[in-house]
């Protein structure tokens, strides 16, 4: 019944997205930071997450992007990001999605991520592997970072700190490593579960960002740690997920550790 709901939620939030995708009367506002946008579709969207949600789980914990945390002793979490990659939605980019995971006992258990422009729905169940519109998926092969694709991101909020976003994507680029940027966290984690790329790093997520995510790519075979390689929390900013071997390398260029 979890898995069901879960499955559900996303599809009723994917639905908004797409009701609204491409309008041009779109009503937009902006959060803290430049071009941090939040639209009437994000609303839309959490709004028919959390009914399916709530309708069969009334008392379970809501933490979502927009809404904040809807507490509850409950040890059942579902983290929500109705629309990731709100600028591109905005713009008329098809690469946004919906995001939806599943936090027990502290554990992420299930995660679903639906682009339906691109009719992509990836979903993972602790244990259990993790599918591409049914189909199992899996982490690339690849072994050195300096033959790798990968992708990152930026905060809305610029870090002015050492090693920050900046410096650390220069790094890979005067090097000739392939870094792209699509903006939106959670296909970006989908797409290394799915071997399309080897490897993402971000100085600046929450939780919302990567819940779904990163199971994704660790039920996809791969790995996710924080810049010190330790496991990962998404209620902490930094990560670092890849195909599992090349981490330690990727590790190293993240953190400058390399000559």
């Amino acid at each position: 019944m979890l898995l069901e709901t879960l499955i559900k939620a996303t599809r009723a939030g994917a639905a908004e997205l797409e009701r609204f995708f491409n309008q041009k009367d779109l009503a937009i506002s902006n959060k803290e930071g430049v071009n941090n946008l939040v639209t009437e579709a994000d609303h839309a969207a959490e709004k028919a997450i959390i009914a399916v949600i709530q309708a069969q789980y009334p008392d379970h914990f809501i933490l979502s992007e927009e809404s904040g945390e809807m507490a509850s002793p409950s040890p059942y979490k579902w983290i929500i990001d109705p629309i990731d990659g709100t600028i591109n939605f905005a713009n008329g980019i098809p690469i946004c999605c919906v995001s939806v995971g599943l936090e027990v006992d502290g554990i992420m258990t299930m995660g679903a991520v639906y682009n339906p422009i691109l009719n992509e729905f990836f979903l993972a169940e602790k244990g259990k592997g993790a599918t591409l519109n049914g189909k199992p998926i899996h982490v690339s092969d690849k072994t050195d970072v300096a033959s790798s694709c990968l992708v990152t991101g930026f905060p809305y909020t610029f870090l002015d700190m050492p090693n920050g976003p900046l410096e650390c994507f220069e790094r890979f680029i005067r090097r000739g490593v392939p870094v792209r940027r699509l903006g939106s966290a959670a296909i970006d984690l989908c797409w290394v579960a799915a071997g399309r790329f080897d490897g993402f790093f971000e100085h600046k997520l929450n939780a919302w960002d990567s819940a779904a995510g990163f199971l994704m790519v660790e039920e996809a075979g791969g790995k996710v740690t924080d810049f010190a390689g330790t496991y990962y929390s998404p209620y902490q900013p930094f990560i670092v997920a890849s195909n599992g071997k090349l981490h330690d390398d990727l590790l190293r260029w993240v953190n400058g550790d390399i000559n």
